[in-house]
């Protein structure tokens, strides 16, 4: 409406100067342009600055929302997903109050240097700046709740880490006892057999002046391990055994199986092994 009044007075202008010569006529022409670059700067710096309220208060929008995600979030029960949303909302509404300080900044400084005059914007920029100072107290009361929040979770973090070494140590505990456990239970059922010549026998320290197993330098090592509770007989592969250590009668039998050879079957591993955990047989 500004434009269509001033080129209608410019043209009443032009008409009226058309009486009193050509000099007259250009200086209105003159003076006209000067006008409406005037009333066109002044319309883009309205502009300018309407967008950059627009911009502000779009950001004011995009705040709430994170706002609301943090507080959501917050009152969800704790773990990595949430700590994350919460993180990333928070960070996000710090950059976002950062840039609606400087464009509201941006904003007065801009009103202040303009051509334009007008106290609705002022109060408009000024509501803005209210509205930021409230936004920014909200999230300090947030960034409270926050921290109070992360304290607990420290204090229950170190209840659970206590909890956990406690249990860590009861773990290594009940593992070493079952080790020793597993190793006593070895020790008790495990046992050593072997048949051999006499002469072989004598060779490795393990029958000596007609006795067997009367000093503790014979070969260990010559004979074979067993678990009692598994072995239950020995094929001797001779025709010709004796059993030389002691061992309860009844506990075992030694008979011939269908090649006239000797077995050594046990028939009460307790009873068998109670005497001693060695079994010496001499075989021909």
């Amino acid at each position: 409406m500004k434009k269509l009044f001033i080129l209608a007075l410019s043209v009443v202008t032009l008409a009226s100067c058309d009486q009193f010569g050509k000099g007259s006529a250009e200086q209105a022409m003159r003076e006209r342009d000067s006008l409406m670059q005037i009333i066109n700067q002044r319309d883009d710096e309205l502009d300018e600055i309407m967008g950059a309220i627009n911009e502000v208060q779009e950001g004011f929008r995009r705040i709430n929302e994170a706002e609301g995600r943090v507080t959501i979030a917050n009152g969800q029960p704790e773990g990595a997903s949430t700590r994350s949303i919460i993180t990333e909302n928070m960070q996000y509404i710090q950059q976002a109050m950062q840039q609606n300080r400087e464009m509201i900044a941006q904003l007065q400084d801009k009103l202040k240097k303009s051509n334009v005059n007008a106290k609705s914007l002022e109060r408009t920029i000024q509501g803005l700046q209210e509205q930021l100072e409230a936004q920014g107290q909200r999230i300090q009361e947030l960034e409270a709740q926050l921290a109070e929040k992360d304290i607990l979770i420290a204090e229950q973090g170190d209840q659970i880490d206590n909890l956990s070494e406690n249990v860590n140590s009861l773990t290594q505990e009940n593992r070493q006892k079952s080790e020793t456990m597993a190793a006593q239970d070895k020790d008790l059922h495990t046992a050593w057999f072997v048949f051999g010549t006499k002469a072989e026998l004598k060779e490795q320290k393990i029958l000596k002046d007609g006795d067997v197993l009367k000093t503790a330098d014979f070969n260990k090592d010559y004979f074979t391990q067993c678990d009692i509770r598994v072995m239950k007989e020995i094929k001797l592969y001779s025709k010709s055994a004796q059993i030389l250590t002691t061992h309860p009668a009844g506990s075992y039998t030694l008979q011939k199986d269908e090649k006239g050879e000797y077995v050594l079957r046990i028939t009460e591993a307790n009873k068998f092994w109670s005497v001693s955990k060695f079994l010496v047989i001499r075989v021909k």
